[in-house]
């Protein structure tokens, strides 16, 4: 079975395609985080665990949903991250959680996807060139990841340093405490009030009110509501209103045209 969780795309794009290869089952989190649908999870293959990075870690409430979640059948886990160019100590953290709960942690794979963060100006824009490049590399490295996988290899990345652990495990709670505010957020006049922006919002801190998004704290910062707006009405202060606002679809469909 494979398991994702995706605020813009990436991560689905990659899980999909693992579990198309696989012939295997293919679920999003979403709605089971949003719930706190706590049901168990049954495979009698191995799980596949998708997940975006957020600085250096795989989100809060992503990993905080797989510590409680049962997992029954098969006991070997493999986990894929994306980011966009640097996925931490996410394995690291991924391995811990999975021997905690029983489970045989199987190694990990990591793929450099197009940077979805649109609320900073830490990180340049990605040229339409570069965002395609990540995009058709990601796409070729899915073969090799799956047939590790279909043979019960473990998937194997590059060694993460007792340096990177020091530096992000106190590091990530002051970021998404202080460097991550809701309050910034807010819709434009091109807002039609569809309401999608509270449907994928993971933490369920977007509420509609006179047909327009409000935003309370946390935030997450997962880019779900700003990159999945069908009218792109949505904006972070004034960082983002010149900047595209990165979904993958959207991307492939302007490729298209």
């Amino acid at each position: 079975m494979v398991l994702y969780y995706s605020a813009t795309g990436n991560t689905e794009y990659i899980a999909k395609r693992i579990a198309k290869r696989l012939d295997d089952e293919c679920l999003s989190l979403l709605e089971r985080i949003k719930t706190n649908d706590f049901s168990e999870l049954h495979s009698e293959r191995p799980f596949v665990i998708c997940a975006p990075v957020y600085v250096a870690e795989m989100p809060t409430f992503l990993r905080d949903y797989l510590k409680k979640v049962p997992m029954t059948g098969s006991k070997d886990v493999y986990f894929v991250f994306t980011s966009g160019g640097y996925a931490g100590i996410s394995a690291m953290l991924a391995k811990r959680l999975m021997k905690k709960k029983g489970m045989h942690y199987m190694g990990r794979a990591e793929f450099q996807m197009p940077r979805n963060y649109m609320a900073s100006d830490m990180y340049p824009e990605l040229e339409d060139e570069e965002i395609a490049r990540r995009i058709h590399t990601s796409w070729l490295q899915i073969p090799r990841v799956v047939e590790r996988i279909r043979n019960g290899k473990p998937l194997k990345a590059r060694h993460i340093y007792l340096f990177e652990a020091v530096i992000t495990v106190p590091f990530h709670p002051v970021w998404t405490r202080t460097m991550q505010p809701a309050k910034p957020f807010y819709a434009t006049d091109k807002c039609i009030g569809c309401g999608k922006c509270e449907k994928i919002c993971p933490l369920n801190n977007i509420y509609m009110e006179d047909r327009r998004p409000q935003w309370k704290k946390p935030c997450a910062h997962c880019m779900a509501c700003i990159g999945n707006c069908p009218v792109e009405a949505i904006e972070f202060g004034n960082i983002t209103q010149k900047k595209k606002k990165y979904n993958l679809k959207r991307f492939q469909k302007g490729r298209k045209k």
